[in-house]
Order: structure tokens, then sequence, then C-alpha cells
């Protein structure tokens, strides 16, 4: 076989090697270079083939993988792990004008799950990487990119980014700045629950320290951060949650007194009369009502606003319709507002309120004010498992998938 023949089969043989990602630098690969200094000069077809070769030989290669869907469909189904290379010349010189980070952490939200489905309002181009929250590192900035730095912690900005995933090369305008001296966890969970608790404490009344918030689904992510936040704030709170077998009732209830709750009731309590008892012993009704449950649950929050007093739903688990009494809005006055984190997002994307939010929320959990939810951690490499569980109802966790294993050993203090 002569050597530009050999060399060809060299070429193929290599190629076919990196998309398996079994290639390895041997005494065969060196011979493959010796060939190609003989017969390159002869070779013109080879071109970018070429270059690419080179490219890759010239520099260490990482494996790199993402969670990568086709189709809309069942998450368990659609969903597979798409392993790639990712050199290191590409980790360390990005493009101009973009950032190489890896990702270090990014939990899975019901959001995630429908977007996969295909029923959440926001639907990314196929094929999609799955994931909308998270936090990676910077690894490498381009030479033009001032905003962020090797090192710096960063979320998303936007949603469908694809934070399923163990590296990406995106714009800066993509990020937003998170700081890194916070628990790994609260950095990967901060961008949607605690921000929209944030924002529905911010936005829709002058609430005040000593004011009364009443909510529903209280035991939930964001119903928890309303918890921490409003007592960072001197807010007064109820917090309704579903009736439950004493023994959690009684866990649920302790639990949710430590990180700050003032009243936790059940959505039977607040139907009797002495709701009316509990309310005075705040000293005023509540001014403001966050509602993600919706049906009869959302119509006794109505009732215990005081006058011109607003309700906020940004969910509704029970699948329900938000009912209101017309009393409540000819005689009250009350309002009724919808929010979504998302909506907030794109509304407000060069709003340096964004950032100057993160960094509020990034000073309470340095004062342990606000702590992250409880989650299972789970390797990227088991994601099925992590999602299956993901999907269960009434899960009293959140599913956290680890793209860097040391952290797999976090533990809660």
């Amino acid at each position: 076989m002569n050597s530009k023949k050999q060399f060809i089969l060299w070429l193929f043989w290599y190629r076919k090697s990196v998309v398996r990602r079994s290639f390895k630098v041997t005494s065969s690969f060196k011979m493959f270079v010796k060939l190609f200094r003989k017969c390159a000069g002869s070779c013109s077809f080879i071109g970018d083939n070429i270059k690419q070769v080179f490219r890759n030989y010239s520099a260490e290669s990482h494996d790199g993988a993402g969670l990568i869907y086709k189709e809309y469909g069942d998450p368990m189904k659609v969903l597979k792990k798409v392993d790639h290379v990712l050199s290191k010349s590409t980790q360390s010189h990005p493009m101009e004008g973009r950032v190489i980070v890896k990702m270090l952490a990014a939990p899975i939200n019901p959001a995630d799950i429908n977007m996969i489905q295909g029923t959440y309002p926001v639907k990314p181009s196929l094929p999609a990487v799955g994931g909308n929250e998270g936090v990676g590192e910077v690894l490498a900035v381009g030479d033009d990119v001032t905003s962020f730095k090797e090192g710096d912690w960063v979320l998303p900005s936007s949603p469908g980014f694809g934070t399923w995933r163990t590296h990406m090369m995106c714009k800066p305008s993509q990020l937003k700045l998170v700081a890194n001296d916070i628990p790994l966890i609260s950095a990967a969970t901060l961008a949607v629950n605690p921000c929209s608790a944030y924002r529905m404490l911010k936005d829709f009344e002058h609430v005040v320290p000593g004011d009364v918030i009443i909510q529903n689904g209280s035991n939930s992510a964001v119903g928890q951060a309303v918890i921490q936040i409003a007592s960072a704030m001197k807010f007064k709170t109820i917090n309704v949650i579903r009736d439950r077998d004493q023994p959690d009732m009684d866990a649920l209830k302790k639990h949710l007194k430590s990180l700050g709750a003032t009243k936790v009731i059940t959505e039977d309590f607040v139907r009797k009369p002495e709701m009316k008892d509990l309310v005075k012993s705040l000293g005023k009704k509540p001014k403001l009502a966050l509602n993600c449950v919706g049906g009869k649950s959302a119509t006794e929050l109505a009732r215990q606003l005081e006058n011109n007093g607003t309700m906020v739903t940004y969910g509704g688990m029970s699948k329900q319709p938000v009912v209101v009494p017309t009393g409540s809005f000819i005689f009250k006055n009350i309002k009724l507002r919808g929010f979504w984190m998302t909506r907030w997002n794109q509304e407000n994307f060069k709003n340096p309120e964004s950032q100057d939010m993160l960094d509020e929320l990034c000073e309470l959990v340095r004062q342990c004010k606000l702590h992250p939810p409880f989650c299972n951690l789970s390797h990227i490499d088991n994601f099925q498992d992590a999602i299956a569980t993901a999907m269960k109802p009434q899960t009293n966790r959140k599913e956290l998938l680890i793209m860097d294993e040391k952290y797999l050993d976090w533990r809660y203090e």
C-alpha cells in the first residue's frame, strides 16, 4: 500500500475514533504524523479535515455531555445523554465576544419537565438541551469580554437556556453574575423560586415592617422562600398548608416556623370562625395574598384581605380556576394580579434591578437568612433516576443534577 493511500485510511480512522471518544496518542498515531509530513504536499484534498485533525491533536481533549431532546414528549423517553469532546484550546481561547462556562449544578424544576413535554409557554427550537436554571463557572472569556472573568459564577439570564450540560459557549448577555462565596446549592436554585418570592413581595403592594402577608402552598419552594425573605424584611406571614397526617403536620409546622413563619395553619382552619381571632392577634389584616393553588383555597385567601389589598396568582396546583366573591371586589376593592418570573426577566433584561435583586438575595444567604431547599444530589450520568423522582407528585425534595463529582458530597449544615 503506498503512503498516500495509507495516510487516507489513517485519516478516516482518526476522525471516527474522535467521534467515539476512543482516540489516544499512541505510537500508531505518531506513524500517522510521519505519513502526513511525507504526503501532505501532494494531498491537497485534505483541506479543513487536516486542520481539524491537528487542532485536536495539539490540544488536550476533555469529555463533555448534555441532556438533549429532539422532540417533545415524555422526558423519560425523549431525553438522551449525548457525549462530546471539548478541546482544552477551545476552553481557554473562546471566540471573540463569547464566554466558556463549565456548569456545576442544575435543578430539575416542574417548568423544565413541562418544557420537554411541550406544554410550557416557552418552547425552544429543537433539538434542545434541557434545564432552565443552574450555576456555572466561567472558564475563559473572549478578548473583548469585560463583564465576566475566569472563576466567576454565573446564572442563565433567559429561559430555555439549557443548563443540563457540562460545558457551553455563549454570549455575555445570556449570563448574570452571582456570588461565588455562597453554597453551591443556594446559587444553583436562586434564579427561579427565591427571585419569584422577592419580586412578589416587592412589586405589588407597599409592604412595610409589621404588615401581614397570607399565602397558600406555603411548603412549596416559593412558599418557603417567601417565609424567609418576608421574615428578613420584618413582615408577618400567615402560611396555609394542606391537611396531612398528624406526625407529618407537626414536622412541617416546626420546619416552616424555623424558617421564620409567623403562623402556620391548614386549609380547613382558614374556613373556621377561629380564623378571625388569629388575624386579629396579628394587629391587622393581610395586605398581600400569594396564591399558587387556585380553587377554594384562593377564594379563602381573597376573603382575608384588607380593603384595597392585592392577591397575586403565580400557580394553579389544584387546576381549578380562581374564584373570588363579588363582594370582595365591590366593597373591599381588592385587586387580582398574575406573576410569571419568566416574563419579568424578559421585560427587565437590561434593568440593573435584576442584578441588584441577586446581590440582595446572596447577602441574605450569607447572613443565613435564606436557606436552599432540601435537594437530592445526582450526577448527570444518573439523570434518569433524578427525572423519575422529580416527576413524582408531592415530593418534598428538589432534584439537583451535579456536573462536577467533587460537589456530590455536599451536605446541609
